[in-house]
C-alpha cells in the first residue's frame, strides 16, 4: 500500500493571526501565541484509511531535545504529558483540519512543525512548515497574563508611546515609535536572544529557559545595552557624538534596531537612558510580555547602595567630584507584566527593568526585573537588584562644603528630593499618569519611616559609622521640605530661594531673582556666592557660564530681592544638548549656618506646527506640512528635518532645510502613504547644530476606505 501523501497545507494564517492577536505583524510568517489553539488543514493526494497514525514533533533550538521541553512529540489525542495536544476537526474527503494547543508555559521562539505519518508497512515524515511562538497576555494560565482588555491594547499592541523628560518641575513629553509590528523587527528581537552571553555558553540551556519571562526580560535588559555582550546600542554621555548619532535625535526604535541586525550585530551609537528604555519597550512587546516605559525624576545613581546621595561643593558653590553617587534630573526605565514564581504571588504584577548600563548585577550590566510591590515594601534583598531600584526612588539627599583643610560641613539634607513624580503614558491617551504610589508609601508618612529602616537593615548599613547616621538624619530631618530650600543643622537664621521670572527660551536671555529672608530680628550680613553651569541631565556639570560674589545686609526680619540674568551671549556657547542649567547661590551667613540654593533650569524650544491635509486613508497619499521658526538672532544652516510613525513611513525620511535667518520662519511639506489602519503617530523631528532638536509629533486616524 502506498504512502499517504500530502498535496497542500494550508496554516489558515488569517484566521490563526486574528485569533491569537498576531494580526498586526508585517510578516508572511505564521506567528502565534502560547497557551491558544491553532488551525492547520492538511490535503491528502491519497485516500487516509482508518490506521493511518499521525504524529507531531514541534522543536525550538539548535539542539531540540525533550528533556529540555525544545521537542515535543504529541499524537492525535488529549493533551500529553508534554502539554501539546492535536485533535482532528470537523473534515471533508481529502482534506483534515487539525487543531492544536500549545502550552500556556511553552518556550517562546520559532518552531519547526514536522508529521509522522504511519500507514502499518509504510512510515514517512513531513515538514509542515515553520512558525513563531510568543508570550500570551491573553491566556489566564501565561505567566504574562493581563486580564484588562484595554490594558493589553496599550502594553502589548500600542505600536507608539509617550517618554516623559525635563525637570521635576517641567515635565516635557516626547513620542517614540516603538514599532514592534514593523517588518524584521520580531526577527531582530529573536536574534537578540540568540547574541546573549547566556545563548553562546550553552544554547540548549538558554532556549529551555526562554518559557520564563523573568528569564527572558533579563536577558533582553543585559543585551539592550552593549557592554558586555555586544548589544543593540552603545551608551554615552560625554564629548561629542560625531561617530555616531546624538542620543536626542532618535525618535524611535526601528531605525535602530534595524542598523543593529543589517550592520551583522555591531553596537549602534549612541543612546542615553530614554532610548535603552524605549528600545527595550519594543522587544519585550513584540515577544509579547506587556512592557511601558517609566520616567523617574530626581533619580537618585546610588554607587554603594546606603542610601545617601552625598554632593560635595567647595566654599564658591562648585561641585566637587568626590563621590560617584549622582542625582539625576530624570531617568527612564521600563516596567514588564508578569507573576513571580521566584518569590511568591505577592510580588506579582509590574516589574522594574533597566537597560540603561549603569552598574553590573551578577557580573553583567543588567538590572531587574525587581517588583514594584518589593520596593514599596523595602524588601531590598529580594532578586533582582531591588536594593538598586529602591534607592533610585528613596535615597536622602545630602550636601557638603568641602574646605581646604580636608574640613567638610553638612548644610542640606533633603529626605524628599529623590523619586518625584515617577510618570508613565495612560492607557488609551497621551496624558501622563503618576506611578509613585506604586513605589513608595507618602513621604513622611510612619509607613514610609518604617519601610526605609527596613531596607537599610536589610542592606546592613545602619549598624557602623557613618551609615548609622543615615538613619538619625532621616529622623531628625522629617520636617516638610521644598526644593531650594535649605534645611541647616539647627534653627536657620535666614531662609532663600531661587525663582525665574519668566519661562526660560532658547535664545532669550534668562531672567532670575534670588530672594533672601531674615528669619530673626537680628542685623544680618551674608555672603552670597552665585555660579550656573550648563549640566548634562545627569546634573554632571561640563561648563561654568555665570560666578560672581557680593554681601547682602539684611535687617530685622528683612526680605530682599536680587534681580540676576544669564544672558544669550553667556549661555549660547557653554550650553549641552540636554538645554539645562544648573545656577546654585551658596550663602555664607556670618554667626549662623550656610545656605544653599540651587535651581534646574530646562530652557524651552519653539514648538513645531504639523499639518495633514485631507483624510488619512490606506495606500493613499496625505500630504503634510511642517512648520517652524528659528529662535535664534543668528542666522542658522545644515537643518534637517526628520519624520517617522509605523504604519505611516515604512524608513525615517529626511529633508534638508535651507538657511534660516533669525527668527524666520520656515515650512516643509511632505507626503506620506499610510499601510496601516488605526491610530498612528507621526514624529517630527527638526535636527540642526545650531540648537538641540525640536521635536512634536501628531496622532492620525487611519481608515481602511474613504
Amino acid at each position: 500500500m502506498a504512502a499517504l501523501k500530502i498535496a497542500n497545507i494550508n496554516w489558515q494564517s488569517k484566521l490563526n493571526k486574528a485569533a491569537h492577536h498576531t494580526s498586526d505583524y508585517s510578516s508572511t510568517e505564521v506567528i502565534l501565541r502560547r497557551g491558544q489553539a491553532f488551525t492547520i488543514s492538511l490535503n491528502f493526494q491519497t485516500t487516509v484509511q482508518p490506521w493511518d497514525n499521525f504524529t507531531f514533533i514541534a522543536s525550538t533550538g539548535p539542539s531540540p531535545a525533550e528533556s529540555q521541553h525544545t521537542k515535543v512529540i504529541f499524537n492525535l489525542s488529549d493533551e500529553g504529558a508534554s502539554g501539546w495536544s492535536a485533535t482532528q476537526e470537523h473534515s471533508e474527503h481529502g482534506c483534515m483540519n487539525f487543531t492544536i494547543v500549545s502550552p500556556a508555559n511553552a518556550v517562546i521562539g520559532r518552531y519547526k512543525l514536522k508529521l509522522q505519518i504511519d500507514s502499518g508497512n509504510k512510515f514517512s515524515s513531513v515538514l509542515l512548515g515553520h512558525f513563531v511562538l510568543l508570550f500570551n497576555p491573553w491566556c489566564p494560565n501565561d505567566d504574562v497574563y493581563m486580564a484588562n482588555e484595554k490594558d493589553r491594547q496599550e502594553y502589548v499592541l500600542n505600536d507608539s508611546g509617550i517618554i516623559f523628560h525635563g525637570v521635576e518641575k517641567y515635565i516635557q513629553q516626547e513620542a517614540w515609535n516603538y514599532g514592534q509590528f514593523e517588518e524584521d523587527i520580531l526577527d531582530i528581537s529573536l536574534a537578540i536572544l540568540d547574541r546573549s552571553l547566556n545563548h553562546r555558553k550553552d544554547p540548549s540551556i538558554d532556549v529551555s529557559n526562554r518559557n520564563n519571562p523573568i528569564y527572558v526580560s533579563r536577558v533582553i535588559s543585559a543585551m539592550v545595552n552593549s557592554n558586555d555582550e555586544k548589544g543593540v546600542v552603545e551608551g554615552k554621555w560625554n564629548g561629542k557624538y560625531r561617530s555616531g548619532t546624538n542620543p536626542l535625535h532618535w525618535s524611535g526604535s526601528v531605525t535602530i534596531l534595524r542598523k543593529w541586525y543589517r550592520r551583522r550585530y555591531k553596537p549602534v551609537r549612541y543612546g542615553q537612558c530614554w532610548v535603552f528604555a524605549g528600545v527595550m519597550c519594543t522587544v519585550l512587546r513584540s515577544l509579547g510580555i506587556p512592557t511601558r516605559v517609566i520616567t523617574n525624576f530626581n533619580s537618585a545613581h546610588d554607587r554603594n547602595i546606603n542610601l545617601s546621595i552625598d554632593k560635595y561643593i567647595d566654599i564658591s558653590g562648585k561641585t566637587l567630584h568626590l563621590t560617584e553617587d549622582s542625582v539625576w534630573n530624570f531617568h527612564v526605565w521600563n516596567e514588564s507584566w508578569f507573576i513571580r514564581r521566584d518569590l511568591g504571588s505577592f510580588y506579582d504584577g509590574w516589574q522594574v527593568l533597566d537597560a540603561t548600563p549603569q552598574e553590573v548585577s551578577k557580573g553583567i550590566f543588567q538590572c531587574g526585573p525587581a517588583s514594584t510591590k518589593a520596593i514599596k515594601e523595602g524588601d531590598v534583598n529580594l532578586d533582582y537588584d531591588s536594593s538598586f531600584v529602591f534607592a533610585a526612588v528613596n535615597a536622602d539627599c545630602v550636601t557638603w562644603i568641602h574646605y581646604s583643610n580636608k574640613r567638610k560641613e553638612r548644610i542640606y539634607s533633603n529626605t524628599r528630593k529623590i523619586g518625584k513624580f515617577i510618570s508613565t503614558k495612560a492607557v488609551g491617551t497621551n496624558s501622563r499618569v503618576d506611578v509613585t504610589d506604586n513605589y513608595k508609601y507618602p513621604e513622611g508618612s510612619l509607613k514610609e519611616r518604617q519601610v526605609y529602616k527596613k531596607a537599610l537593615k536589610l542592606l546592613g548599613v545602619s549598624s557602623t559609622g557613618r551609615r548609622t547616621k543615615v538613619t538619625r538624619r532621616r529622623r531628625r530631618f522629617s520636617v516638610a521640605r521644598r526644593q531650594n530650600m535649605t534645611v541647616p543643622t539647627g534653627k536657620p537664621t535666614v531662609s532663600g530661594k531661587l525663582n525665574l521670572d519668566a519661562s526660560p527660551v532658547i535664545g532669550q536671555d534668562i531672567l532670575l531673582t534670588l530672594s533672601l529672608r531674615n528669619l530673626i530680628t537680628d542685623f544680618k550680613t551674608i555672603k552670597v556666592k552665585l555660579s550656573a553651569s550648563a549640566v548634562l541631565y545627569t546634573r554632571k556639570p561640563k561648563t561654568e557660564i555665570l560666578q560672581w560674589s557680593r554681601s547682602i545686609q539684611l535687617g530685622s526680619e528683612e526680605v530682599k530681592e536680587i534681580p540676576f540674568k544669564i544672558s544669550y551671549s553667556q549661555y549660547k556657547n557653554a550650553l549641552m544638548d540636554d538645554r539645562k542649567i544648573l545656577v546654585t547661590a551658596l550663602c555664607e551667613v556670618r554667626q549662623g549656618n550656610s545656605l544653599l540654593m540651587e535651581k534646574d533650569i530646562l530652557l524651552q524650544d519653539p514648538f513645531l506646527t504639523i499639518k495633514v491635509f485631507g483624510p488619512t486613508v490606506v495606500h493613499k497619499a496625505a500630504n503634510v506640512q511642517v512648520t517652524f521658526t528659528n529662535p535664534l538672532s543668528e542666522t542658522v544652516t545644515d537643518c534637517v528635518l526628520r519624520a517617522e510613525g509605523s504604519g505611516l513611513l515604512k524608513e525615517q525620511l529626511q529633508i534638508n532645510v535651507a538657511q534660516m535667518a533669525p527668527m524666520e520662519s520656515s515650512t516643509i511639506e511632505f507626503e506620506i502613504i499610510p499601510y496601516k489602519s488605526g491610530t498612528r503617530q507621526l514624529q517630527v523631528d527638526l535636527v540642526s547644530n545650531h540648537f538641540s532638536d525640536i521635536k512634536g509629533f501628531v496622532m492620525l486616524d487611519v481608515t481602511l476606505v474613504q
